[in-house]
């Protein structure tokens, strides 16, 4: 069985090369920009409430949205892979291993599985349309927490001898961030039909095989 595949909007701005070795390249620099950004978004704390409201995962649903399926996995693997070796890329410029060990590196972790899929539904054309792209970007947040919260629920904080558990995990890994991811989630879906539009109105980037319907697996 076929699905349409149009591309991401990435592929419109920056469009593939002729040359599969530039073509590596376009996408290797494109992987490490996702890495950047998000890297670069996850240190923005904005007073909310709640809790503060961060970028870290707005970053992760735009990279994924904006560079696809692969890409969009592949600069978030590259964003763990960093971090837990040491570089502070993680919120409020922490990294290391025990960062992955500890309470949120389940969520570090989805962030991997949510890129792919977001950008794997973005590749079909969904990011053109707002409320499609919604649903989209929910469902991404929700991958992010079907890693991180029962990873959160079966951590032992230091010094315990017990599991932090559900009812815990509920409190400090949901609860508190739903007001925020839902502006988020509304940022993102507004802001990639509104690039689309942007260039479909000013006709920036050329038309490549990528913008039209492309037959791929399911």
């Amino acid at each position: 069985m076929h699905a349409v595949r149009y591309g991401t909007i990435i592929d419109r701005v920056v469009p593939h090369s002729e040359s599969r070795a530039n073509t590596m390249v376009r996408n290797a620099l494109l992987v490490i920009a996702g890495t950047i950004f998000v890297s670069l978004l996850a240190q923005v704390s904005i007073p909310w409430y709640p809790v503060p409201f961060t970028g870290q995962t707005l970053a992760v649903l735009l990279v994924g949205g904006v560079l696809g399926a692969w890409r969009g996995a592949a600069a978030l693997l590259l964003y763990f892979i960093v971090g837990a070796l040491g570089l502070p890329v993680f919120s409020d410029q922490a990294g290391g291993w025990d960062i992955i060990t500890g309470a949120t590196g389940g969520y570090i972790i989805g962030f991997i599985l949510a890129a792919a899929v977001v950008g794997w539904i973005a590749e079909r054309g969904v990011d053109r349309r707002v409320v499609p792209m919604i649903l989209t970007l929910i469902l991404g947040n929700i991958l992010i927490y079907a890693i991180g919260v029962p990873w959160l629920a079966s951590w032992t904080p230091p010094g315990a001898t017990e599991q932090f558990g559900w009812d815990q995990a509920y409190l400090y890994g949901i609860e508190p961030f739903v007001l925020g991811d839902a502006l988020k989630l509304a940022i993102a879906a507004a802001l990639l039909p509104a690039g689309w539009a942007l260039l479909q109105r000013t006709g920036f980037g050329r038309k490549n095989e990528d913008d039209g319907p492309k037959a791929g697996m399911l």
